[in-house]
């Protein structure tokens, strides 16, 4: 069933075409992810289907009484509301009913309230629905519903505003860069949830697993046009790579072939007959498909580093506290040549207050940090972003240096770097206020490896670059002969780069794990199993000391016999409740006392059961 179809959608700005003539559809149940180079019109793209109507032509058909939610990169909530206001915005019976009872619960002595609200509760029906927006809310670790959306840091509006899309169930969900400012834990959380929805999707984000497990659509914007592919993001590259050995071949032939047709064309008088001409007009087409140009994302920057000595970085018994958080404890480490690190934990763990350390913004509570002679360190970081906007984009490359010196004593040219990074000519004047937010962000990523460092720190470095950027600069970092420490929640880059994890626990641990993203996942899920492989061993050992016989007392045979007869009494008694109460025939004070009593029969029935299988162990 279609639930969306785009016909000849274009759009540009002034004289820049962002794409032209744009057709494809989306189908009930598609899950389908836009990739595109920065700048390439993704985010632009979504906002034009959400109905911003930007678009300078074309046609958007929605199919009629479909719900579409959009999440944007900026977040539009109102800053005067609370989180559960926020996230429970739609106005549905469900939502009202869950309102109601959510006051009730505030306000504990108003019985004549809570009656009304477990009233509206069962009629609509929205137990189910309340478990769900708890469980997302648990899961996106938003904790006061009732704190102000005005008082929240940037990446929890982020996951308000995630809640909210995911908590309205629309038919068709609208996504951009879903797993920015979440940590890992959320992502695979996250991933698993769109994975099973049955929910329609369009997303842009730049997280590959994330591609690969929840995408079975991929719609590629390139050189203004649209290619679909029927799979996910593996499927996505092989056939890409397919058709960019094809279109090679179309090329090479097409060469060949203009050759032979311009050497005609010269020794051709000039009047001509109609089927020659036919030929020459041919002849222009031809051409058209010999000199196109298959664009190869290289980043071969062989930048001139620094000569590492043999003592580099080093941590001994380093701590730090703030007030009564103990954010490291003892930790020690020596850094050696050419070490990848990867750097992963929960926000608030001390990642961010770890490279302040190394990089001396801050100093330890206690121990040393010492820091070689010959070490050059350069910390990309969300905060050392500061463009002029009225810059151009080589006046910032020009700013740090004029020529970049290279290997073999080479030097590159500002505007050859720029090239190099993936900015063509014609973007090296655009002033810096004219970038996305990818764009600015390679920009500043340039103006960090032009410091030729030997150290080299990245925090976050993946948010906002395309799938493009990022392939090439994990090419560029597994070359980098110094040493590396990225924070990062985009598994697939940790996976292809670091040779060992700084896992920061909490409380002040940090555990050094062997190995990429991967392993330090393997880990948990060891630690995890051993931790429950434990708890099962000392509840078995404490049953086995509570009791040195393994039979029953008289009492306790009494006792169970008896437990049958009340489980089956209590089962009658519970079902009998929830019949009177939906039953619609009890006043509010009525329902309120056989709601009560429900919660209690409840917990016995819970209790007794328990204590049923404790004995049931042991009887003969």
């Amino acid at each position: 069933m279609n639930y969306l179809s785009v016909e000849n959608l274009t759009k540009s700005f002034g004289v820049r075409v962002i794409f032209e003539n744009l057709t494809f559809g989306v189908d009930k149940g598609d899950k389908v992810a836009i990739v595109a180079k920065n700048g390439g019109g993704k985010s632009t793209l979504l906002k034009i289907l959400c109905g911003d109507g930007t678009e300078d032509s074309g046609r958007i058909v929605y199919r009629k009484g479909i719900k579409v939610d959009y999440l944007e990169q900026a977040d539009d909530l109102n800053p005067k509301m609370s989180v559960f206001e926020e996230v429970l915005s739609a106005d549905t019976k469900e939502v009202r009913a869950i309102k109601e009872y959510d006051k009730a619960l505030r306000n504990p002595d108003d019985q004549e309230l809570y009656a009304r609200a477990f009233d509206m509760m069962n009629a609509t029906n929205a137990w189910d629905y309340e478990v769900k927006i708890s469980t997302i809310l648990s899961q996106l670790k938003i904790e006061d519903k009732q704190q102000k959306v005005k008082e929240l840091s940037g990446g929890q509006k982020k996951r308000v505003a995630l809640a909210k899309v995911l908590i309205n169930e629309p038919d068709i969900m609208i996504l951009d860069e879903p797993t920015n400012h979440l940590d890992l834990d959320m992502i695979e959380w996250l991933e698993s949830y769109l994975s099973s929805t049955q929910a329609t999707i369009i997303m842009v984000t730049h997280d590959r697993y994330f591609l690969e497990v929840v995408c079975n659509t991929i719609l590629e914007l390139e050189d203004k046009t649209l290619y679909k592919y029927d799979g996910n993001f593996s499927y996505y590259l092989e056939k890409k790579a397919q058709r960019e050995e094809i279109l090679k071949a179309t090329i090479g032939k097409a060469k060949n072939l203009m050759r032979t047709e311009l050497d005609w064309i010269r020794r051709q008088p000039k009047a001509r007959g109609t089927k020659q001409k036919a030929r020459v007009d041919a002849f222009g087409e031809l051409k058209k498909v010999a000199t196109q140009k298959v664009k190869k994302d290289e980043l071969e920057i062989t930048v001139l580093m620094n000569r590492l000595g043999s003592k580099i970085v080093e941590l001994h018994k380093v701590g730090k506290s703030f007030d009564d958080k103990e954010l490291i404890r003892d930790f020690s480490y020596v850094f050696k040549r050419g070490e990848k690190i990867g750097i992963v934990g929960a926000n608030g763990t001390g990642k961010s207050t770890f490279l302040n350390m190394i990089t001396q913004g801050i100093e330890p509570s206690k121990g040393k940090i010492v820091v070689g002679e010959t070490v050059v360190m350069a910390y990309y970081h969300q905060d050392g972003m500061k463009f002029r906007e009225d810059q151009k984009v080589i006046e910032v490359i020009k700013d740090v240096a004029e020529f970049i010196p290279l290997t073999k004593g080479k030097k590159m040219s500002a505007a050859q770097f720029l090239e190099k990074f993936l900015f063509p000519r014609d973007m090296h004047y655009n002033f810096v206020e004219k970038l996305s937010g990818g764009e600015r962000k390679r920009l500043y990523l340039m103006t960090i490896l032009m410091q030729n460092p030997n150290f080299l720190i990245l925090d976050e470095p993946t948010n906002d670059l395309d799938i493009f950027t990022l392939g090439v600069l994990e090419d560029y970092l597994q070359e980098f002969e110094g040493c590396l420490l990225i924070v990062s929640h985009d598994r697939y880059f940790l996976d292809k780069l670091v040779d060992h994890t700084f896992y920061f626990k909490g409380d002040g641990e940090i555990k050094d794990i062997l190995g990429n993203y991967t392993a330090y996942r393997k880990f948990l899920k060891e630690q995890s199993n051993l931790s429950k492989q434990k708890s099962s061993e000392s509840k078995t050992v404490k049953k086995d000391v509570s009791r040195e016989k393994a039979k029953l007392s008289y009492k306790e045979k009494v006792e169970f016999e008896a437990l049958e007869g009340e489980l089956e009494e209590l089962a009658l008694e519970q079902t009998k409740l929830t019949e009177q109460l939906n039953s619609g025939e009890l006043s509010s004070e009525e329902a309120n006392e056989k709601a009560i009593r429900l919660g209690e029969v409840g917990r016995l029935i819970g209790e007794k059961e328990d204590r049923w299988l404790e004995l049931s162990e042991y009887a003969t």
